[in-house]
């Protein structure tokens, strides 16, 4: 869960005046490691210190400079900043271990602000929950989805409203993951699930809530919570399946958006020269008409007594437009998100032989597919990370 080792030599990496290479998730991806300006300097060096902190837990002020590279002088002055903005908490003395003063440990203050989230992926209901800033899930609500594009808006303006106000802590912000295109400004380009185009969900959340707010496609959500909480390695596909399909992706470690932020949208690449059913989008045959949560449910209803040949049909088409993608990227893992009782089983074997059938047996022959360990939840505790990363540079 604890990244220790890659935190520690990225934060030796990061001196007062030099390059700041800290996983840093935000509208505009992870912080690039490039010269610290000046006038920029303190604040790459709070989200150092917060940074460190968040993965290594309570140390003491000479801990902290030995871990970031920052001079005592600095941290000291850091840590008296962020104790007044409520962030940081002194935690008492460390257990002596010799003579002298024992020194006092500070920590993030975990308890000093909470987070909320929305996932809108969900086929029949949004889900939004209050969380920790290590993510654990404090309070969860659901609301049932409108048909009605502008009513959804409502409805995910009401729910994000009644957890704010529920909050027992103050609120370090709002992150959202949704089905569709989403820009750097959280606009959701095109959204065919919801039937929205060019909709500033992050700008009218942030004015209706008076908060931070972020926006971003819930596969790439998701990927950050594997990142963060669940262990995943830098080089990590991530499918997410629910009203639609998609994908977010890492390479090295760096989230991948594409030209026109539509990086992970296989979803509406068309998956064999049989036809298939129709896709919301227009075509035929996308990989979404055969493997979304609805289009799922309505083949298994219609035929209850081929559900494993159903699922395996299903598998295979995934593994046909995943293939190409590790085999462009030399990806080792995939992880899966969605209903366990669609996905796991028949659809991920089909989807892992796929894959290496279609790939290069020496290279890509190890490449591992598994279920998220964060089951349903893994959007939400992907939109903490996004807020995390916005507000405190922490990732």
């Amino acid at each position: 869960m604890i990244r220790s080792s890659r935190n520690r030599a990225n934060a030796k990496q990061g001196a007062e005046a030099s390059a700041l290479a800290t996983r840093s998730f935000g509208a505009g991806g992870l912080r690039r490691a490039a010269k610290v300006l000046p006038e920029h300097a303190r604040a790459h060096n709070r989200s150092l210190v917060l940074q460190t902190l968040f993965h290594e837990g309570a140390m003491s002020r000479a801990d902290l400079a030995r871990e970031t590279g920052l001079t005592r002088v600095t941290i000291s002055d850091l840590v008296a900043e962020l104790i007044g903005d409520a962030l940081v908490a002194e935690h008492g003395p460390r257990e002596a271990a010799g003579p002298g003063k024992p020194a006092i440990l500070v920590d993030l203050a975990r308890d000093g602000h909470c987070i909320v989230g929305l996932d809108l992926s969900r086929f029949d209901h949004l889900v939004g929950a209050v969380m920790s800033l290590d993510g654990e899930i404090l309070l969860r609500r659901e609301v049932r989805v409108p048909a009605d594009p502008d009513a959804a808006i409502e409805a995910i303006t009401s729910l994000a409203r009644d957890l704010v106000l529920e909050a027992r802590s103050p609120v370090l912000g709002v992150g959202i993951g949704t089905p569709g295109i989403v820009d750097d400004e959280g606009v959701v380009l095109v959204a065919p699930n919801f039937r929205w185009t060019d909709v500033d969900l992050q700008g009218i959340l942030s004015l209706r809530l008076r908060l931070p707010v972020v926006v971003a496609n819930d596969a790439n959500a998701a990927v950050l919570a594997e990142y963060t909480f669940g262990g995943a390695g830098e080089d990590v596909l991530l499918v997410r399946v629910g009203r639609g399909v998609g994908s977010g992706l890492l390479a090295g470690g760096q989230p991948l958006g594409g030209s026109h932020f539509a990086a992970g949208e296989i979803g509406h690449v068309t998956v064999g020269t049989d036809g298939g059913p129709p896709c919301v989008c227009g075509k035929v045959g996308c990989l979404e008409a055969w493997l979304s949560g609805p289009a799922l449910q309505a083949r298994l209803s219609a035929a209850p007594d081929a559900r494993e040949a159903i699922l395996r049909d299903a598998g295979e088409r995934l593994g046909i437009a995943l293939a190409p993608v590790v085999g462009v990227l030399d990806l080792s893992e995939i992880v899966l998100s969605g209903p366990a009782e669609l996905i796991e089983g028949p659809l991920a074997d089909a989807t892992l032989q796929t894959l290496r059938s279609r790939t290069l047996a020496p290279f890509h022959g190890g490449v591992e597919v598994r279920m998220t360990a964060f089951g349903e939840d893994v959007v939400l505790m992907g939109a903490a990370v996004m807020v995390l990363s916005a507000c405190l540079g922490v990732s």
